[in-house]
């Protein structure tokens, strides 16, 4: 059974497809990726899905908690459509408490970007975090960061563990992907693979339903 596992890149989208064997993908849009992957029956995405009205997502709760660590917390949907930081930073205050940080809003292209792209696809489509997914697959957080040789290392071997065999020759998005959206977008096979065979869970147990209707949740 097809699946696929995407993940935000420098340069566009990375995404690994995994059935008996795998294979790479490089696009500028998540709507590109996901046509040239051939129909999978699962794509796990490591973007935020579901925004919250007020407050913070229990599903990014629920990360932090899994990994002992902070995590990226998704603003709310009225700071990711402000025009600027400033302005974002002080409605997102309002509504839950606290500032947007750097990185969530830099996202917030590609945010939105899935926000649109979600409720259009015809595929089945679940948010899942790579560390979440590896500190399942380890049986705790790792230490070493992905960005690391002992972090990129560990995190090869548990793939491949786990029946993903990354081939040294990816193609063309080998050459354009880092290291860490390769390994991210792998351990999101192994989630998308869970979820089409049951076997996956979800933080929170029952996904949170906000104005935008659309069930939030990380999948592992």
């Amino acid at each position: 059974m097809r699946v696929l596992g995407v993940a935000a890149g420098a340069a566009g989208w990375v995404g690994i497809a995994w059935e008996e064997t795998v294979s790479a993908y490089h696009a500028p849009t998540i709507g590109e990726l996901v046509d040239a992957a051939d129909g999978p029956r699962v794509v796990a995405v490591a973007m935020p899905i579901g925004l919250p009205d007020r407050g913070h997502r229990e599903a990014d709760v629920r990360a932090a908690r899994a990994l002992g660590a902070a995590v990226v917390i998704a603003p709310t949907r009225r700071a990711l459509t402000a025009a600027d930081r400033a302005t974002a930073a002080a409605i997102n205050r309002d509504l839950d408490g606290g500032a947007i940080s750097k990185q969530a809003y830099d996202l917030r292209p590609r945010i939105l970007e899935v926000d649109r792209w979600v409720r259009e696809t015809p595929h089945e489509v679940v948010e899942a975090h790579p560390e979440v997914s590896f500190a399942a697959l380890n049986g705790e957080p790792l230490v070493a960061r992905r960005d690391t040789w002992a972090g990129a290392r560990r995190r090869h071997k548990l793939l491949t563990r786990a029946g993903i065999h990354l081939p040294d020759d990816l193609g063309e998005p080998g050459r354009t992907a880092t290291v860490a959206d390769v390994i991210d977008a792998a351990i999101l096979t192994w989630t998308a693979r869970r979820v089409v065979d049951g076997e996956a869970y979800s933080l929170p147990e029952e996904p949170e339903i906000f104005d935008d209707g659309l069930p939030c949740a990380i999948w592992v």
